[in-house]
């Protein structure tokens, strides 16, 4: 190939358009003095939350920009829109986005902005049976989605692609709807479209800092090199540049640029207006049509992290060195995927920097400073996920919540350790050098651990441990030296097969086994944990939480706090420790996010004015023991009485173990008789020591995640963010118990529960099914149907070893499987990788549903 650059194909200068002023302050330059909502850049994430917003009747909007639109990364950009993603919530966001674009395209005559909308439709191809197996996934993932994937074979894509050699293609998956626009294009028309309604929009416009009110944690004004502007509401939409805007208000965001490199070669025999995308993940390479050449790029396994300490104040409309040593392995692929890419010389390089998260998810959401959202970190999909963000973002910013579920995007997920840019840096390397790799369920990442430890992290060591991460946290996956227990041996004769066999162990169900017939001890302290405490704490919690929280000092109460539409925000445990102070617990990765919902509680509602919250999780250690010989290893540590009749069920009492103080809970997430026990952190690996001494007489055994998860399966403990969400309320996930409709001074969704209620109850259920094959385990998102119909998909699954049965959990239509116990027995089916596996609905739970064992 000719790697001369000869001219450029298409304008990549510095993203302006001189036709048209995209300035729209007064004719002195000076900008308002207040508006309600300041968006601070206006490549297209900004002019997309813009246009959003107008479209929603809200105008009082101002984009301002340090340069002139599309001058980061947006200019840059190959624009590509491919839908499909891992996640339905995220999907929805680029389905949005496209029928967006349609709707801007449709309109361009009219406008005179087009963003250049071309829907060709995408073809991502499978050279190996592991790279077809993950399509098969993701086609069955499309049939619950709504998408019109096919899954097509070799000599099919070919037909649609003839460029491409096709000898080693086994297969693909063909979405028509996909395409791919003119980036800059794009942004000019969002942002035409908001000045037609009455944004203002300000460009050469930096800024120097924020007003906050610090007593209320809340933003007031945006301060620029041209004036302070007051506002209700800021948005962050500046790429690779908000970690330094953010900084200024002392919030952090994560986000590293990475150097991203594609070619445009010259014109090549055989490109087509209508020639689709192509993605060839097994070489890690990308393709589409540019005027009547390709556009190549790729991701590399050696990427090029740029800018660590911030982004030089000069970097507008510019672009990186050529690095055609990093890029020679993308150029090979790409050329033994297209030959005539070889032969073909270049019109234009483009090395530029795009702004990458550690988890490869956008940014997204209001920060800790109150009024203050971020929507950054579009790691490369930006384009394709432009209008989703727009729509996601003026939701949250008017409605005060979105549609659906965007935890995964949300900026609370990352903890404090994401202040350290090294460690940002290492965990967006892994995610960039992995972009096009087979991700199996429960891999684990490798940078920047161990970091989180356990006081008994060194025991666990010692004693042949797999660890896992979640949250920086180093979490005993499961035991290796378990895999020689008997117990192992029975696990060992159901491996899943597939995927589900993948970062899997005997250990796991030997842990469950003996866990159900003996004892097992799990080191928890991963968990989150607040306190929320001051004169108003009942009042509080009681608006907040659909449950009673009223309830005598020692109480356990298992609750949700919903959303005004009724939907699942937290799920979690109260324990009343005192009159007015209560200790909270939630999953280990739901901590920012819980503790964040209730902060933004405190702020809305009189009764937060009289509570003080505290994240204590580094501050306690626990550990879970569970199993039918509970009480003997406990009891021989303690002279607290551990009967029912003097520690029930769903109770908490102060005790010792040993010499060391303990609040005991006696609650379970595995459907056994135990407690978790809570001691500060500098007692733990002393409690550990004492139980696991204590334990060896009874059979005791070191459990891990795994094994915990195996065994919730078929106790039907919900998991937040895949069986119950914010758009699930507690009757479609099958909570009505832990709802308390009529308590009274209400609670936050209340009246959505009344009207599921009015309305002759939810017309969705979360239910239970088994399936034929035990060996056939249903990840998360297969398609179920009912009578040869899609009606439905799966949440999440397993396998329980108790109940000897693979079971998995889904949303049916109630005019399909009727609630109770008249919905059993009914057939379904279940699609594992392209297979539909006859199932059967069963009682929820399917393991002890009297809980005779938790309460022995």
């Amino acid at each position: 190939m000719d790697t001369t650059p000869n001219g450029a194909s298409r304008d990549l200068g510095d993203g302006t358009d001189s036709t048209d002023s995209t300035d729209s302050t007064d004719g002195a330059g000076r900008m308002p003095s207040r508006v309600r909502i300041v968006i601070v850049g206006a490549g297209v994430g900004g002019a997309s939350i813009a246009w959003h917003l107008a479209e929603r009747g809200c105008s009082d909007v101002l984009v301002i920009d340090r340069a002139e639109p599309t001058s980061g990364s947006t200019f840059h950009s190959a624009g590509l829109v491919g839908q499909l993603r891992s996640s339905l919530p995220l999907t929805r966001m680029m389905m949005h986005s496209v029928d967006t674009y349609r709707r801007l395209e449709a309109d361009a005559e009219r406008t005179g902005r087009s963003p250049g909308w071309r829907e060709v439709g995408s073809l991502r191809i499978a050279c190996t049976p592991e790279r077809l197996e993950e399509l098969t996934r993701q086609h069955g993932w499309a049939k619950t989605f709504g998408l019109p994937m096919e899954l097509v074979s070799g000599a099919e894509a070919l037909a649609l692609f003839p460029l491409m050699e096709a000898r080693d293609v086994l297969g693909a998956v063909w979405l028509p709807t996909d395409g791919f626009l003119d980036p800059s294009g794009l942004t000019h028309a969002f942002l035409a479209g908001a000045r037609d309604r009455g944004v203002k929009t300000a460009n050469h416009t930096r800024v120097t800092g924020f007003r906050i009110d610090r007593d209320r944690g809340r933003i007031q004004a945006v301060l620029t090199d041209r004036g302070p502007v007051e506002a209700e509401t800021v948005v962050l939409a500046c790429g690779m540049y908000t970690p330094d805007v953010a900084a200024l208000a002392g919030v952090n965001v994560p986000i590293v640029p990475m150097a991203h490199q594609y070619l445009i070669t010259q014109a090549i025999d055989g490109v087509t207006a209508d020639l689709p995308q192509l993605r060839d993940p097994d070489n890690l390479v990308y393709f589409r049509r540019e005027s009547g050449g390709i556009l190549l790029g790729g991701y590399e396994r050696d990427p090029a992290p740029w800018s660590l300490h911030g982004v030089p104040g000069d970097f507008n409309n510019t672009l990186l060195a050529e690095d055609w040593d990093r890029f020679a392995p993308i150029m090979a692929n790409a050329c033994r995927r297209i030959p005539a890419a070889e032969e073909a010389g270049i019109t234009t390089f483009i090395n530029g920097p795009e702004g990458f998260t550690p988890d490869n998810e956008f940014v997204l959401g209001e920060s800790e400073v109150h009024g203050l959202f971020v929507a950054a970190g579009f790691c490369a999909h930006g384009i394709a996920g432009a209008g989703g963000v727009g729509r996601v973002m003026a939701e949250w910013i008017l409605d005060g919540e979105p549609s659906f579920d965007t935890w995964k995007m949300d900026i609370r997920r990352f903890g404090a350790q994401y202040r350290s840019r090294e460690y940002a840096r290492d965990r967006a390397v892994e995610v960039y050098s992995t972009y096009y790799d087979i991700h199996y369920p429960n891999e684990e990442k490798r940078s920047g651990r161990p970091l989180r430890r356990s006081p008994a992290y060194d025991r666990l060591a010692a004693l042949g441990v797999s660890f896992g991460e979640k949250s920086s946290w180093e979490r005993p996956n499961w035991f290796v030296t378990n895999e020689s227990l008997a117990e192992a041996a029975e696990a060992a004769a159901v491996r899943p097969r597939g995927w589900a066999g993948e970062h899997w162990s005997s250990a796991i169900g030997a842990e469950a086994l003996a866990c159900h017939r003996r004892v097992a001890l799990f080191d928890e302290t991963s968990f989150s944990k607040m306190e929320v405490a001051g004169p108003g704490a009942v009042a509080f919690l009681d608006r907040v939480c659909a449950n009673e929280i009223d309830r005598p000092v020692g109480s356990v109460t298992y609750t949700q706090m919903l959303n005004e539409r009724g939907g699942i925000e937290c799920d979690l445990t109260l324990t009343r420790t005192g009159a007015d102070r209560f200790f909270v617990v939630t999953g280990t990765a739901f901590g920012n996010h819980d503790l964040g919902w209730l902060r933004k509680q405190q702020e809305l509602l009189p009764e937060g004015d009289a509570v003080v919250l505290t994240d204590v999780t580094g501050g306690y250690a626990c550990f879970g023991i569970w199993g039918p010989r509970t009480r003997e290893v406990l009891g021989a540590l303690t002279r607290a009485p551990l009967a029912n009749e003097t520690f029930g069920y769903l109770t908490a009492q102060r005790i010792s173990v040993c010499a060391v103080p303990v609040l005991a809970l006696r609650v379970t997430y595995v459907g056994e008789l135990g407690w978790e026990l809570y001691c500060p952190t500098e007692y733990g690996a002393s409690l550990w020591d004492a139980l696991w001494d204590a334990g060896a007489a009874q059979g005791m055994v070191a459990g891990g995640y795994r094994a915990i998860d195996a065994l919730r399966v078929e106790k039907g403990y919900r998991v937040w963010g895949a069986d119950i969400t914010p758009e699930e309320n507690p009757y479609e996930g099958g909570l009505g118990f832990a709802v308390a409709l009529d308590k009274p001074g209400g609670f936050i969704g209340r009246d959505a529960l009344r009207a599921v209620k009015a309305n002759g109850g939810p017309a969705k259920r979360l239910r239970a099914v088994a399936l034929a094959d035990p060996r056939a385990i249903a990840l998360g998102s297969e398609p179920v149907r009912v009578d040869g119909t899609i009606v439905g998909r799966v949440t999440s699954g397993g396998y329980g070893f108790r109940t000897e049965a693979s079971i998995a959990y889904c949303y049916l239509p109630v005019d399909e499987v009727p609630l109770g116990t008249a919905g059993v027995g009914r057939p379904v089916e279940v699609e594992v990788f392209g297979t539909w596996i006859p199932a059967t609905v069963i009682a929820d739970p399917p393991f002890d549903p009297q809980g005779a064992r938790i309460r022995a």
